[in-house]
């Protein structure tokens, strides 16, 4: 594409746009201004459109945090520019609106913003608009007018119940509307069934790190705070409540602690109950030495963007933040989440482990140090979440309620090391194993024998066949062009443990490590169309 001006977008969000005109895919599309898509994306584009042509006017898209929600929508307006239609993009975040405003720029369009400090240019056919704004400028006042849309996106559509959301669309009555979230429920994980009639699911997000699109998490659960008497409103601890709880001297020296002990200074965010907890927080990480950082909803913007390019950086290595990072922000070079808000929200969960889930170079896996309980509470951020767009029902983890059952191990921590386990199993960080009960033994006369070798060769010749196996899924990666996280997915969904070996030279894979990897294909492929015709 020729260089050209980007009227209205910083130069950041610019940079930002020119990247997703790089995308992974390895094929393209050849209608000029249309960028490469994965094939996950093309088909949630074709879904979408298959249901807006079968009269389905508003659809909501759920993508995992990372999958590229805001590319998928930046297709979908290209595709409408090309018809001749007018679109409006909403999002209530700054940097939402930048991000937004640069892919449309790599698409190839040229997008007005609606937004405190930016020029208006209404002639352009594309509006991205911040919520605030067209609500203060156009529905309370008539200080601008509502532009013109046959076609509304939606970003962080789990909003969509706020009256500000809904005073808005009330505006748009004929115009197709798409919502866009990772988390497509309430506060309460209840459905968005009063707005939306149609739920375009994404693969979830195992899927999308054995394709290399993700990477893996290792949790650590050093410590939980007790919650017994916390107030809850609307879903969730209220939150001064809560800050009482979790803002004492030991739980945020613990944090210090085992960030020290665990996180190898890697480039960290930490979500905290409110200002004072985010502050305190980021006091006795200075104490400790480390590069700290602060933020929350007062934080003037250019501050907090110098925050957080220190951080992508590396010249801070931790940021503390107050419901501030929870949306619109992405830093994939940070590889470590510190949860020490404790939440009831399924959704807020996964939004806020999602974060840290991001590929770079470099990086193969996110280290999630939970002093919240919530991998307890909301399982593992790789379990797939049953949506449902009812509301009188709730988003579940069927994996996670199945655990503590007859049906399936329950989660519990490592007596070794603190890491996150399958209780019976061993542990996938330290391997630590637990040891069988004592049982009584029946003595009997006799001499001493040499000890027998047999148990140890066999358990020897299991890791070197584990080793072998692993060795020949990373062929496996070479030849498809994977990533080589897929490989230790793989492995663990195997053998229920990550490999250990830092470095394995690849081997021609057998017919029965081939065999075993398409019967995984198979299994997945006949789940996913059980799943859409259990909907």
């Amino acid at each position: 594409m020729p260089e050209r001006n980007c009227p209205g977008a910083s130069g950041n969000a610019r940079g930002a746009g020119i990247a997703v005109a790089e995308q992974q895919s390895s094929h393209s599309i050849a209608e000029p201004g249309a960028a490469r898509l994965r094939p996950y994306q093309e088909t949630v584009i074709a879904n979408i459109e298959a249901a807006i042509a079968a009269g389905q006017r508003r659809v909501l898209l759920t993508l995992p945090t990372g999958a590229g929600k805001t590319v998928v929508a930046a297709e979908l307006i290209r595709r409408a520019v090309r018809r001749g239609e007018r679109v409006l993009f909403l999002a209530h975040r700054r940097e939402l609106i930048a991000q937004a405003h640069a892919r449309l720029f790599a698409f190839g369009i040229d997008a007005g913003i609606i937004q405190a400090g930016f020029p208006a240019r209404p002639g352009e056919s594309v509006q991205v608009a911040s919520v605030q704004t067209i609500h203060a400028r156009a529905i309370r006042s008539s200080a601008i007018e509502l532009p013109p849309a046959q076609l509304v996106v939606l970003d962080e559509a789990h909003h969509v119940l706020a009256r500000t959301y809904r005073r808005i669309l009330a505006a748009y009555p004929e115009a197709v509307l798409i919502g866009l979230t990772a988390t497509p429920c309430r506060g309460d994980g209840r459905g968005l069934g009063r707005v939306f009639e149609a739920l375009i699911e994404g693969p979830p997000v195992a899927e999308l790190i054995a394709g290399g699109h993700l990477v893996p998490a290792r949790i650590y659960a050093p410590s939980r705070p007790d919650l017994a008497g916390v107030r809850v409103l609307r879903g969730d601890y209220v939150e001064a409540d809560l800050a009482q709880r979790v803002n004492t001297e030991r739980l945020v020296g613990d944090v210090v602690t085992h960030w020290l002990k665990l996180a190898e200074r890697r480039r960290t965010v930490v979500f905290a109950v409110g200002v004072a907890h985010s502050v305190h927080l980021r006091d006795e990480f200075r104490r400790a030495g480390v590069l700290a950082e602060h933020l929350d909803g007062s934080t003037p913007a250019d501050e907090r963007d110098a925050i957080l390019r220190g951080l992508a950086a590396g010249s801070v290595e931790l940021v503390t933040n107050a419901a501030v990072l929870t949306e619109g922000w992405d830093s994939p070079a940070a590889s470590c989440l510190i949860l020490a808000r404790p939440t009831r929200n399924l959704g807020l969960y996964r939004q806020m482990v999602g974060r840290v889930l991001r590929p770079a170079p470099g990086k193969t896996d996110a280290l999630i140090l939970d002093h919240a309980g919530a991998v307890f509470q909301h399982g593992f951020p790789d379990d797939p979440i049953t949506w449902t767009l009812a509301e009188d029902r709730r988003a579940e983890n069927p994996a996670h309620a199945a655990r503590g059952t007859h049906r399936a191990p329950r989660l519990v921590e490592c007596p070794e090391c603190k890491a996150v386990r399958f209780e019976g199993k061993p542990c996938p960080a330290c391997g630590w194993r637990p040891r069988p009960k004592a049982q009584v033994v029946g003595v009997a006369e006799g001499d001493l024998g040499e000890v027998d070798r047999a148990a140890r060769l066999a358990a020897g010749a299991q890791l070197f066949d584990q080793r072998r196996f692993y060795a020949q899924l990373l062929a496996i990666v070479g030849e498809r062009g994977y990533q080589r996280g897929w490989a230790a997915h793989k492995f663990r969904e195997k053998f229920g443990h990550w490999p250990s070996w830092r470095v394995v030279a690849p081997e021609p894979p057998e017919p029965a490590v081939r065999a075993w990897v398409r019967s995984r294909q198979i299994a997945f492929a006949k789940a996913q169309a059980k799943a859409r015709g259990a909907r």
